[in-house]
């Protein structure tokens, strides 16, 4: 999510997989407390939360960190930036939400 909030349409449609799937993942990140949930209409949005643990907060960072530098992630990330800036080439929903930068996360 990489600081910002995202519709679970583009989750579905970057990682090619089912939205079932997808949030069914999503919910389990969210009963860990790890990502928090937003309804807009028929959209769900989601974001991380950092936890209130530090210690917590610093594996977090430290995990999200290392996935930056894999090149899967940077693909998906790609992706997601193509669909939020320019949708050419990715099939989302019409009147789906753009990912919101979220300036209050500093994972």
């Amino acid at each position: 999510m990489s600081g910002r909030e995202v519709c679970v349409c583009y989750f579905v449609e970057i990682l090619r997989q089912g939205q079932p799937k997808i949030s069914r993942h999503l919910a389990y990140l969210r009963k860990a407390g790890i990502v928090t949930a937003r309804r807009e209409g028929k959209w769900m949005h989601y974001s991380i939360r950092p936890p209130a643990d530090a210690a917590h907060a610093a594996i977090l960072s430290q995990v999200l960190s290392t996935l930056r530098s894999d090149k899967k992630m940077q693909a998906d990330l790609s992706k997601l930036e193509r669909a939020c800036c320019a949708p050419q080439g990715l099939i989302v929903p019409a009147g789906a939400p753009s990912p919101a930068i979220m300036s209050t996360i500093k994972i």
